[in-house]
């Protein structure tokens, strides 16, 4: 029988963007990692099938778990049906403490896929597990992210303003956090240098090598002045990452040659 090392903390979401980095910085720190997916059994929704055995002997729950939607209400049903279920079985196996990675500005900008992280929070807030709660800025992946949200040729861009952060930095607090007593709300996390995101993308596009018409555009209402103003940026001093946007893309994104035909 293999010999555990560390504290069982597991993954919720632990093969996403973020998810990834944790597992693999838990067991950097020398923690063992469970990650809480369907490919290992395990369905965060449908009454949490799968999470009673999978938090056998877990002491620490990170929940990084994520849907893709601009809906509030599938973003609000989503969260709210994830956090219980994981605080649920939390509280039945003995779980100590639940981190949840959250995003900064939430409170600020009314984005409907922001109403269900404050959900999010409310929830794990008002659970029976003491509880820690980060909020980020937006990672370098989302330039990326923005991307893919619209078919080529054209790249719909919200203006925005943000403090991007490596994903990796973020688990790596994140990890932090996890084992440490649970603290409540921790101050907000962010990336050393405050971007426009339209700005990002078009570096991205040249980091690639890649063609397509930029459309800045600015969100209806008080959410897009929200936006504009900078209100997902942090209001406080609190901790910062140090790896910029263009080192990351440096790092990350393939520069292709120039192509034939």
């Amino acid at each position: 029988m293999k010999e555990r090392i560390g504290m069982r903390v597991a993954v919720a979401g632990g093969t996403g963007v973020v998810g990834r980095y944790v597992v693999e910085e838990l067991a950097a720190a020398g923690q063992e990692p469970v990650v809480l997916s369907r490919s290992k059994g395990v369905d965060l929704l449908a009454g949490g099938a799968g999470l009673d055995a999978a938090l056998d002997g877990v002491e620490t729950v990170v929940d990084v778990s994520n849907v893709t939607t601009t809906s509030a209400t599938r973003a609000v049903a989503f969260f709210d049906a994830v956090g219980r279920n994981l605080l649920d079985a939390g509280a039945r196996a003995g779980v100590r403490h639940h981190v949840v990675l959250s995003i900064v500005g939430i409170d600020r900008v009314g984005l409907g896929y922001y109403r269900g992280k404050l959900r999010q929070e409310d929830v794990v807030k008002n659970g029976p597990v003491p509880w820690t709660v980060l909020r980020a800025t937006q990672f370098h992946e989302f330039a990326q992210q923005t991307l893919d949200r619209v078919p080529k040729p054209l790249a719909v861009v919200p203006r925005m303003r943000t403090r991007p952060i490596a994903a990796r930095e973020v688990a790596r607090h994140l990890v932090r956090l996890a084992t440490t007593p649970a603290q409540g709300m921790s101050p907000d996390l962010a990336g050393p240098r405050v971007e426009q995101l339209v700005d990002m993308v078009r570096r991205l596009l040249r980091a690639r090598h890649e063609r397509r018409l930029v459309l800045p555009v600015t969100m209806p209402g008080a959410t897009g002045a929200a936006m504009t103003r900078g209100g997902q940026l942090p209001l406080a001093a609190g901790p910062l990452g140090s790896q910029t946007f263009d080192e990351w893309l440096a790092q990350h994104v393939k520069q292709p040659g120039p192509q034939g035909g």
